[in-house]
Formats: C-alpha cells, sequence, structure tokens
C-alpha cells in the first residue's frame, strides 16, 4: 500500500485508495503483524495537521468548534435515536489465502514470538500441563505451529514424549521442518502439513495448543479447527485441562475515534469502507472506550460441540459520564501533538461521539494463567501484538454524553468448515438520555 505523505486537496472516493489511506494513518501495530512496508503513524497524521492543505478541507471551522461543548449538552437538535451498523467478512483487510482464511507472512510471526504479554505466559501454561503429568508420557498437539514451532519447541524441551505439529502453510511448514532440525528436535516433534482437518494423528494426544486467536477471537478459524480436532485427534477432549488455551474471548465496548472527527463528509466517505474494520494497536490513545466492555463472544474449546460457535447476543452499554471526562484529555493531548488551533474544541466533540463498536481477544489458558489484549477488565490500553477492532457504523460520529445508551445485536456466524471465513454483524441504535 502506498504512502499518502503527498496528498493535498484531492482526494479519491474509490474504496482501494480510502482503505489504503485509512490503513497509514492508523497506528497499525498490525494482529499478527499485518503491517505495511513504510506505514505512516497515526501520530505522525496529527503532527503534520497544521501544515498540510489536504487536512484543512476536513477540519471544522472555528466557528463550529467555538461551540462544540455547547452543541453537545444541547440535545434539541440531535435525534432521540441514531442508527449504527456495519457487518464483514474475517478476512476482509487481512492477509488470507484464495479469500478464504486468514495467513500471516513472517514479520507476523515475529510479532507474535516477541509478545511478553503472550509467549511467556504460553510456555508458563504448557510446562505447568506437562508438569502435572509423568515425565515423558505426554503427547502433544500444536495446531498452527508457525515456522518457528515455537510451542512444540517449548513442550519438546519440558519432557513432552512426542510433539506433532501442524501447519497449513507450506512455506511455514519447511521452515519449521528446519527449526526443528537445527534446534536438536527432530526426533521428538514431527512437523504435519495441512489442514488439522484433513491430518490423521499416528496416535491421539494428551493436550492440544492451539494459538489461532485472531482480534476478534474466532476471526482465524479456531471454531472450525477446535471442533474437528474435539471430536478426532485428542484423547479426552472434554476435559478443560486437554486445551492450551481452554477458552477464548471476545470483549466489547463503543469507542470514540480521533480521526473520523477529522475527516469528515464530503470530502471523506466512509460508508466506502462498506463494513471493514480499523484496526489499532492496543496502545492507541486515538481510541478511547466510552463504557464498561461486555463479553460478547465465549468459546469453550471443551465444550465446543455442545455449545456451538455461531452466537447472538443483545447488550445495553450506558455511556459513562466519568469515561468521557477522562477521555477528553486524551484527545486533547492527541490533538495537541500537531498543535491544530482546534484542538481543545476536537477533544470534546470527539470524546462526546461513538464512532463503532471496538472488539478485542482474551485468552484463558489454564485456570491461573490468562492472556489479555487490553487490561483487564476496563479495557485500558497495553501492548499487544493482537488489535483493537473498529467497525465504523455511522456515516459520521455519534455524538453521545453520560447516561446515553448503546443498544446493540451482536451477530457472529462462526462456521464448522476451516476454509468459510466467519462473518459478523453489529446493529442497533444510540439512544439519547
Amino acid at each position: 500500500k502506498q504512502s499518502f505523505n503527498s496528498i493535498t486537496m484531492m482526494m479519491s472516493t474509490s474504496r482501494a485508495l480510502l482503505i489504503s489511506f485509512l490503513a497509514n494513518v492508523s497506528i497499525y501495530s498490525c494482529s499478527h503483524g499485518f503491517s505495511l512496508e513504510k506505514p505512516t503513524s497515526r501520530r505522525a497524521a496529527l503532527e503534520t495537521l497544521t501544515i498540510t492543505p489536504f487536512v484543512t478541507t476536513f477540519l471544522p471551522s472555528p466557528q463550529d468548534v467555538a461551540h462544540a461543548a455547547d452543541d453537545i449538552d444541547s440535545s434539541s437538535a440531535l435525534p432521540k435515536t441514531t442508527p449504527i451498523s456495519a457487518q464483514w467478512n474475517a478476512i476482509d483487510g487481512l492477509n488470507s489465502e484464495d479469500k478464504k482464511f486468514v495467513s500471516f507472512d513472517k514479520s507476523a510471526y515475529q510479532a507474535m514470538m516477541r509478545d511478553q504479554s503472550r509467549t511467556p505466559l504460553f510456555e508458563q501454561a504448557i510446562v505447568n500441563r506437562l508438569k502435572a503429568a509423568e515425565p515423558d508420557s505426554q503427547i502433544v498437539l500444536d495446531l498452527g505451529t508457525g515456522p518457528f514451532a515455537l510451542f512444540a519447541v517449548i513442550a519438546a524441551k519440558n519432557g513432552a514424549k512426542h510433539v506433532y505439529a501442524i501447519e497449513a502453510s507450506k512455506e511455514a511448514a519447511a521452515t519449521a521442518r528446519e527449526t526443528i532440525e537445527k534446534l536438536g528436535y527432530g526426533d521428538k516433534i514431527t512437523i504435519l502439513e495441512g489442514f488439522s482437518t484433513d491430518i490423521t494423528l499416528p496416535e491421539k494426544a494428551d493436550f492440544a495448543v492451539a494459538e489461532i486467536v485472531g482480534s476478534v477471537a474466532s476471526e482465524e478459524g479456531a471454531y472450525a479447527t477446535i471442533y474437528d480436532a474435539h471430536k478426532r485427534l485428542l484423547k479426552s477432549p472434554n476435559e478443560a485441562n486437554s486445551w492450551i488455551p481452554n477458552r477464548i474471548q471476545t470483549y466489547a465496548a463503543p469507542a470514540s475515534y480521533t480521526l473520523q472527527n477529522l475527516f469528515l463528509p464530503p470530502a471523506f466517505d466512509w460508508t466506502k469502507l462498506q463494513g471493514e474494520p480499523v484496526r489499532f494497536n492496543c496502545r492507541d490513545e486515538g481510541l478511547q472506550l466510552v463504557s464498561n466492555p461486555v463479553l460478547i463472544e465465549d468459546i469453550s474449546f471443551a465444550d465446543i460441540i455442545t455449545k456451538g460457535g455461531s452466537q447472538q447476543k443483545q447488550v445495553t452499554f450506558t455511556v459513562d459520564g466519568e469515561r468521557v471526562e477522562k477521555n477528553k484529555a486524551a484527545f486533547l493531548e492527541e490533538f495537541k501533538r500537531g498543535n491544530p488551533r482546534e484542538a481543545e474544541g476536537l477533544s470534546v466533540t470527539t470524546a462526546n461521539s461513538i464512532s463503532g463498536i471496538a472488539l478485542w481477544p482474551r485468552l484463558l489458558l489454564d485456570d491461573n494463567v490468562e492472556v489479555n489484549s487490553r487490561h483487564f477488565p476496563d479495557g485500558g490500553h497495553q501492548k499487544s501484538h493482537w488489535q483493537t477492532v473498529l467497525p465504523i457504523m455511522s456515516e459520521i460520529p455519534v455524538p453521545v454524553k453520560g447516561g446515553d445508551e448503546v443498544s446493540v445485536t451482536f451477530d457472529f456466524t462462526v462456521p464448522t468448515e476451516v476454509t468459510t471465513p466467519s462473518s459478523y454483524k453489529i446493529s442497533g441504535s444510540v439512544v439519547r438520555s
């Protein structure tokens, strides 16, 4: 995707150009490393606002900004109810194989491996599980081992009898074979290339490690993969300690977003995204939650056969006035970095608006070890290789204030076929108090 540093007054509304621009101006730490060659950070975009003629076509007028706070407090000109909605498929905006399932490049795998909020915790859970059994007794299955066979090596190093490591990518599987030979584990680890749904193991496994979790937990095909493995590949699939993680979840909350408040119609058409979400570094202060997070998606691997994967849930979020006030201060710092004259007004209007419903994953590895991509339970910012996913649910940000309600239905369709991408729909309305 190309750089947009030289864009001035002209802005195409074609979908490809719009998505490329958004990808550049959002901080794109990238869930599992879906990064640009030379991305322009969201912060860099803000810092060039005062000198880039292009941006002046999107900024509110000084008169509008001067009255921003008054407009937020006045409900007479605003509709009582504002509809919001978005829908997308798991592969939209991500690397994919034949547009069927999410795939990764080398930088993606490196981002996963280096994530200190993820990898050491998986290692701890694997070691705990192996120590709970007799030495040299456990057959381990590693689903989606990747080019470094990271968790397979951890299991072999810590006393597994044998590890079967499955990898769908031909290139990653070849690299994994080279990796284990170099490390001297060729006799302990068997690399199997292909989808696990097409593979029969020589023997069933005592437990499985399956870090196939997306920024929306189910978007990388975890449900279909575990559903099949549950039926065929494990000795005791109904037991929680047969799985690492044993449960994956998606949390959600309405969110305010700086750039949608900066880049407004008619010059910028957010509907051209057609539901494809914007993806954020989980530390990105350009996105702030306006209410407490709610559990939306909850998949227990031990119970996967009986409980199913597709989920529909109705939720009413209440906008938290204290969060809104704190968000104003955070947004003010964001806007001031570029010294735009409208920073104070923009921080008010942005904090008192929502652009969509943010989503992010949480993994329960065992009874004592969990992995959080955002701070739990308040959803605060923290470092993670996973992203926060924000579908833009309205052409312009929807004004809100403390006490308003955001009532939505989450309709997640998660198939049992690994090459069929999951689909997601969120629809509802903002109701002013």
